[in-house]
């Protein structure tokens, strides 16, 4: 006999609503990183771009007055090029009649290129000491700068001193502009120059350690002998006496293609050049320096009879730029020729390279010999020893990831510099339009409030007859007796429909006993399966018996003549809608202050200002009223949108329908008490506003009064409540920015500013519906927090559009706290 499985208990499957709404929830969660991501990526750009755009100023001390007991007499009292060959300390000099010629600041792009021009015109070269952040800015110019055969070092990427900084911020600054310089000219450099610095003796116990750590990871350090002092413009004669090395006596020469404006060096340059030649006078690189002291230190040795690896030692205590003669193969230039064996070759400018990069040419040199002029070169050396190469070989060839980091750096720096521009033009744009909304409102709200509350003021007979409220309601247990009872006190004359669209917490019951305990003979309970609030809306029309609707939603509470007041304007035939005057009920909450203003201020001027100019977008869903035949003519509440109040809205406008507002018919609303159903509530809000605003683009081309919506609301509602939106975080995020890298307080005082004319509008709009100003004290606070959510709501709004998503209506979560209108006046 065969034994029946029992059957197991099998869990019920997804409705086709919970399938969709579990789509829905798996596509927003990337939506909204997304999102974040473009804030993100904006806000790195205007990061980089303000770290990029530090100042730099004249070439002074930071620190003054500082011990030098630490560095020794020899550092101080020698030459401006310090090198630590084999962890010793060695300086050298600038032999006679030879100048280094040496700018630092640069690149700039009005300066450097006249400088280049003129020394290519003199045949003169130079070493540039650059800031990497403007190298990253300005790579081309620096290409042009090492293809035309000068030298350039490192001058730190935001022109700090170092002194200040700890080991970490030293290494950011050196790899920095080892990238950038990579990225720009595919080249690293072995040469630094600290910023505020001069001559060797003004070292102090504070620089000494920075140039000890730069020493042995492979750098030179150079500093000056004779300063122009350019960065003073004290006019060209005295740049050039100051120029001007004294009794014939060779120098680092120190000029300035950029920090500033540099008309007068640019003038002062080719008048020394020409002087300068005339006494005899030859230029070179920092390389080349080196290169001819370690020439003189190999003929000083080989006149004394000592060996090759005598003459070797000799040019490295003459700072020699290359590595000793070996055998065998290498990267060395060096012009001599021998096979002896020699010291360690990490001496810069050539030696052991920063970063690990390679020398610039290759070829069968002496072993560890690189690019470093003056190297004593292997047997039978094959390298390219041209005198660009030597003048450069402080040069190595970025390779690896360095060169494709720089290559990064360059194209990052690129987007941030068109990117800004763009942004400042959007960010005049979006302050033009916001200032220009404020000021539009502010003007036609108070012509439609002194128009709207004339004595006369009448939209003709008084509407008296009855009418049907339709209340569609989705597990409203919390909050529907008290709808109900709110309309038991009405004083105009209505029939009452609640529609429960499908609900599973006994909303229906509970309506019908509050009904019942209220005596109200005028309620229908309608029960309907879960379709959704359009469908709920559309079984209360149908059913309704009155020609005037009107719809709220189950959470709301009406004051006792808000339907009589929202009726009167259908006295004029030409009225086919009416919207009421929302308001926040639970507003003693911060969340709920918040959107007390925005509600005060930001809808219900926009309505009266929409009223006057005849394209209202949008009815509340919270109160509103229609003509029931016109709503029919339309086909009714549509399921396309997310916003059926705006779909339906301007549907009634194209139908040659007015629509208008009515500030007096008041309704209490309970907004989201927490951030995640206000960011529910006002997602479904904006993005089906995009979606009623695309199924009705062709209003743009509707003629006559049915196309004034296309015409004219249209475009106020796409630029007022999308556009600028949107690009609005541009304001705060600038604002942020000057206070970082500009004015922190000029950009403070504007900022307050905007806030003041922001909290006057918002004053005026809270006078014309009377309501307590203490309320505006959390102004500030909602400028700081509230708006930034908004905006990223619309963002993820648009990225949803963009991107095709669809969502369903959703169910906020209630809590009933809003009562009767007397439980929440003021």
């Amino acid at each position: 006999m065969t034994t029946p499985t029992p059957s197991r208990g099998r869990r019920r499957a997804p409705s086709r609503i919970e399938r969709a709404a579990g789509r829905a929830a798996a596509l927003q969660k990337p939506r909204v990183i997304l999102a974040l991501l473009l804030l993100l990526a904006l806000t790195c750009v205007m990061l980089l771009d303000g770290y990029l755009r530090a100042e730099v100023g004249g070439d002074q001390r930071v620190r003054t007055g500082a011990s030098s007991g630490k560095v020794p007499d020899k550092i101080l009292d020698g030459g401006p090029i310090l090198t630590f060959r084999g962890g010793r300390a060695t300086t050298v000099s600038v032999p006679s009649k030879t100048i280094a010629l040496t700018f630092d600041d640069g690149p700039n792009p009005t300066w450097t290129p006249q400088v280049l021009k003129i020394l290519d015109q003199y045949d003169v070269p130079g070493t540039f000491f650059l800031v990497g952040s403007m190298v990253s800015r300005y790579p081309g110019i620096v290409k042009s700068m090492v293809e035309q055969g000068n030298e350039v070092g490192i001058h730190t990427f935001t022109h700090v001193d170092l002194s200040y900084q700890s080991d970490a911020r030293v290494n950011r600054e050196m790899q920095q502009t080892q990238l950038a310089l990579a990225g720009a000219a595919g080249i690293t450099t072995t040469l630094f120059r600290a910023p505020y610095s001069s001559e060797t003796d003004a070292i102090d116990n504070y620089s000494w350690p920075v140039y000890q750590k730069l020493g042995k990871e492979g750098y030179t350090s150079v500093f000056v002998d004779t300063d122009s002092d350019d960065w003073k413009k004290p006019g060209v004669s005295k740049i050039i006496k100051w120029a001007t090395p004294k009794k014939n006596k060779g120098a680092s020469v120190l000029f300035h293609d950029a920090g500033g404006e540099r008309s007068q060096t640019i003038k002062a340059l080719p008048t020394y050049i020409k002087k300068m030649k005339a006494k005899g006078y030859t230029f070179t690189t920092i390389s080349g320096v080196v290169e001819k002291q370690s020439a003189a230190g190999r003929a000083a040795a080989a006149s004394t009879g000592s060996t090759k690896d005598q003459a070797g030692t000799g040019a490295a205590e003459a700072g020699t730029a290359g590595g000793t003669a070996g055998t065998g193969t290498g990267t060395g230039t060096g012009t001599g020729s021998g096979t002896g064996t020699g010291t360690d070759s990490s001496s810069l400018p050539g030696g052991t390279v920063p970063n690990g990069e390679s020398a610039p040419n290759s070829g069968t040199g002496g072993t560890g010999g690189s690019s470093g002029a003056g190297g004593s070169g292997g047997t039978g050396g094959s390298g390219t020893s041209t005198a660009v190469r030597r003048l450069q070989a402080a040069h190595r060839t970025a390779t690896g990831m360095t060169l494709y980091e720089g290559k990064a750096l360059i194209v990052a720096v690129a987007i941030a510099e068109w990117a800004l521009p763009v942004l400042s033009y959007l960010l005049l744009v979006v302050g033009i339009a916001v200032m220009g909304r404020f000021g539009m409102m502010l003007l036609i709200a108070r012509r439609h409030y002194r128009q709207r509350n004339k004595r006369r003021f009448s939209w003709g007979p008084t509407v008296t007859g009855p009418v049907s409220v339709i209340v569609p309601a989705y597990n409203e247990k919390e909050c529907i007796a008290n709808t109900l009872e709110s309309l038991a006190q009405s004083t105009h004359p209505i029939e009452i429909l609640v529609v429960d669209d499908g609900s599973t917490d006994g909303t229906s019951e509970i309506a019908r006993a509050a009904a019942d305990k209220l005596g109200m003979t005028n309620v229908r309970v309608l029960r309907q399966e879960n379709a959704g609030k359009p469908a709920a809306l559309n079984n209360g029309v149908r059913n309704a018996t009155y020609d005037i609707v009107i719809m709220m939603d189950g959470d709301t509470v009406f004051e006792p003549d808000a339907v009589h007041q929202l009726v009167q304007p259908f006295a004029d035939p030409e009225v086919g809608a009416v919207a009421g005057n929302a308001k926040v009920g639970n507003r003693n909450t911060v969340i709920g202050a918040w959107q007390h203003i925005e509600y005060v201020m930001g809808f219900n001027l926009d309505r009266r200002m929409y009223d006057l100019l005849r394209c209202m977008p949008t009815i509340p869903g919270a109160i509103g009223a229609f003509r029931r035949d016109a709503v029919l003519q339309v086909g009714g509440m549509s399921e396309d949108t997310l916003a059926e109040d705006t779909d339906i809205t301007i549907a009634m406008h194209r139908a040659g329908w007015r629509v208008v507002y009515q500030e007096h018919a008041k309704a209490w609303t309970e907004a989201p008490g927490s951030l995640k159903q206000l960011w529910s509530q006002r997602y479904r809000w904006s993005y089906g506003t995009m979606q009623a605003l695309w199924k009705h683009r062709k209003s743009l081309t509707d003629k006559g009064p049915s196309g004034r919506f296309g015409r004219v609301g249209m475009p106020l509602v796409v630029l007022f409540q999308i556009v600028t939106p949107v690009f609005a975080p541009l304001i705060d995020v600038f604002t942020v920015y000057s206070m970082i890298f500009v004015d922190f307080e000029a950009a403070l005082l504007a900022w307050l500013a905007v806030l003041g004319i922001q909290l006057a509008c918002a004053a005026y709009a809270f006078r014309l519906d009377k309501e307590q100003y203490r309320y505006l004290l959390m102004m500030p606070l909602q400028q700081l927090a509230y708006r930034q959510m908004m905006y990223l709501v619309l963002i993820h709004s648009c990225i949803t559009a963009l991107t095709g998503g669809r969502l369903r209506w959703q169910k906020l979560k209630r809590t009933g706290e809003v009562g009767t209108p007397a439980g929440v006046s003021g």
